[in-house]
């Protein structure tokens, strides 16, 4: 049985109680993983190490951000079948599906994602309800 575990700082660790609840794929009724149950302090240690990383992130440069963008997306193209195929199981979504309505857009969103940091001087530009918006992460 395969253990799903947080990612947080870098590393997969349990949850901080030790807490996990099984994963059930839909379309057999199988129990095929278990997965952590977070609590508040496994928020905080996400949320730590998130704002550790923002420190170096914010100071790199957009070329950089765009890179690690289009790596990521590269990725997700390498490794879009087991992507699928965990989509699946956790959903129930035949796995042509998957790989046809959502692997694409995905790396065309992020694609698309990584221009935006250039485009508007490295801050994230958001419409909302026909407004725009930039978001200024520094």
């Amino acid at each position: 049985m395969t253990k799903v575990q947080n990612f947080i700082g870098g590393e997969l660790v349990d949850s901080v109680s030790g807490a996990t609840m099984p994963l059930v794929d839909p379309s057999t009724g199988e129990e095929y993983a278990t997965a952590p149950i977070s609590n508040e302090q496994d928020i905080d240690n996400a949320y730590a190490a998130a704002s550790k990383a923002f420190v170096d992130w914010k100071r790199t440069t957009p070329s950089s951000r765009q890179k690690a963008l289009l790596d990521f997306a590269d990725d997700v193209e390498k490794n879009a079948q087991a992507l699928v195929e965990a989509e699946g199981r956790n959903t129930g979504k035949p796995n042509h599906v998957t790989m046809a309505e959502e692997i694409p857009p995905m790396v065309d969103q992020i694609r698309f994602l990584r221009r935006c940091g250039k485009d508007v001087g490295g801050q994230v530009g958001r419409r909302i309800h026909g407004e725009s918006h930039l978001v200024d992460p520094s």
